[in-house]
Parts: structure tokens; C-alpha cells; sequence
């Protein structure tokens, strides 16, 4: 496979195979062949190397291939908040933790306070596209 490097923020792998996987293809592509499967990769939230293998394996088989689903890139950006909320709430608790030390409130839980307001407006934004996203479903 060439170019580009999988960041850790991709996901979704290829399911392992029972049989042992001892085969590989080189594929070889311009800059733009290559920009358009990256493009069709990160629409899947898959690496592009596993996005080629699943395709390809698809059509050999007369399986679907990969495809964009809003649902599933609405889910990623519920996880993605999951996590930012989980952390703010450990930075609030640290920060309580200090207010109660001190007696008085400081400029950190100020701004975690913010921040966590920001990231509920966030969630129900979220809420709301996936809300419309399902009622737009037939």
C-alpha cells in the first residue's frame, strides 16, 4: 500500500479473518486516484489500507462494499464528545477540589465552567442532527 499513515484517530479495522491473513497487494495510484479512496476511506471512518482491503474483497465477493453512513459519523462525533465531556468533568472536579481548599473560586473553575457549557451545547447540537438524521430515515 502507499503513501499516508494512519492516524490514531481512524478507526474501525477490518474484522480479523479465522483464516491467517499471509497474502498482500502493493497498490499503486496517482495523487488524485489516491486522494479520492483517501476521501472514501475517512467518509467510512476507516483506514485507508482497510478501507481498499474491504472494497475490494467486497467486490470479489458480491458483498456491499464499505459505505458513508450518516448515522455512523454522527456516532463518532457522539464518542468524540463522550470523551471531551468525561475529561472536563475530571478538570471540574479538580477544580471544585480547589475551591473548597481555598474558599474561594478560582479563574480555572471559571473557565471549566465554560468549557463544560460549550460541551453541552455540543452534545444537544449532536442530539439534534441525529434526531433529524432518523427522522429523515424512511
Amino acid at each position: 500500500m502507499m503513501g499516508g499513515s494512519r492516524s490514531s484517530k481512524q478507526g474501525n479495522r477490518r474484522r480479523k479473518s479465522r483464516e491467517p491473513r499471509v497474502r498482500s497487494v502493493r497498490l499503486t495510484w496517482s495523487e488524485t486516484e489516491y486522494a479520492a479512496v483517501a476521501a472514501a476511506a475517512a467518509r467510512t471512518d476507516m483506514a485507508v489500507g482497510a478501507y481498499a482491503a474491504a472494497t475490494v474483497l467486497a467486490v470479489a465477493t458480491g458483498a456491499d462494499p464499505p459505505a458513508w453512513s450518516p448515522l455512523r459519523e454522527l456516532l463518532a462525533e457522539v464518542v468524540r464528545a463522550s470523551g471531551q465531556t468525561r475529561r472536563i468533568g475530571v478538570n471540574l472536579n479538580q477544580a471544585v477540589a480547589a475551591l473548597h481548599a481555598l474558599g474561594r473560586p478560582t479563574y480555572a473553575l471559571e473557565q471549566y465552567g465554560r468549557v463544560a457549557a460549550r460541551a453541552v451545547d455540543n452534545l444537544d447540537e449532536t442530539a439534534e442532527q441525529i434526531r433529524r438524521t432518523l427522522a429523515d430515515r424512511p
